[in-house]
């Protein structure tokens, strides 16, 4: 299964009053690995960067001046994506702006039964707890040590580590391994001993010298049955 894990960084929290993308980072997972695949791209906004948003993710206005407009690049991140699940955190938020890209560029936008919201998972596994993607770095022992401000390529590459472990974590060795032959309906263990590696079986016979201790003990008991 072919999942893409992403984040953005924008202007400010709503598109609907004119805030815009400026940032979009995708690492792409294939059965909840990694392939080493990413997307990262800035985007010019065409508008100014307000003080409250730079201090969130360092992105200034002069940085993006010189950036591709989102129209510009836009086939290559949808390429990149295709048509897999797109998971982000809060991703209300992410899809809000990304779709309202795709629609300022007339294309049709991504719908919600691909979206995957790490949040709401989180919240139903944890009930009460903090959900910021610091907080369940913090819970499941990701590093985020070189985390300064908020990245969208970084968080995304965080992300991929919290969602593995939301979703389970991986039990390597634990899970049991479907054989592909169709012929065969019965799933067996990865953590089975391969040929070869099995140990010898144990002597089960006892001893002249095990049975002569036994013998000396069933003297000391009155009449027990499995001797009647």
């Amino acid at each position: 299964m072919r999942e893409i894990i992403f984040d953005t960084e924008t202007t400010g929290l709503d598109p609907a009053t004119g805030d815009r993308m400026v940032e979009i980072g995708c690492v792409e997972m294939v059965n909840r690995v990694a392939t080493g695949a990413t997307f990262h791209a800035y985007y010019n906004p065409e508008r100014d960067m307000p003080a409250e948003a730079e201090k969130v993710h360092g992105l200034s206005a002069s940085f993006l001046a010189d950036k591709p407009l989102f129209k510009d690049g836009v086939a290559e991140l949808l390429e990149f994506v295709g048509d897999a699940p797109l998971v982000a955190h809060n991703a209300q938020f992410d899809f809000g702006f990304l779709n309202s890209e795709l629609t300022l560029c007339g294309l049709e936008i991504i719908g919600t039964d691909r979206m995957v919201d790490t949040l709401a998972i989180a919240r139903r596994r944890h009930p009460g707890a903090k959900h910021s993607l610091d907080a369940l770095c913090a819970r499941y022992g990701v590093d985020r040590s070189h985390r300064v401000l908020h990245g969208a390529l970084l968080d995304a590459e965080l992300l991929a580590q919290v969602y593995v472990e939301l979703m389970g974590g991986r039990q390597i060795g634990l899970e049991l391994a479907v054989d592909n032959d169709p012929q065969k309906s019965v799933q067996t263990s990865t953590f089975a001993p391969r040929l070869g590696e099995y140990r010898a079986p144990r002597p089960h016979k006892a001893s002249e010298e095990e049975l002569a201790r036994h013998a000396q003990f069933l003297e000391t008991l009155d009449t027990p049955l499995w001797t009647s």
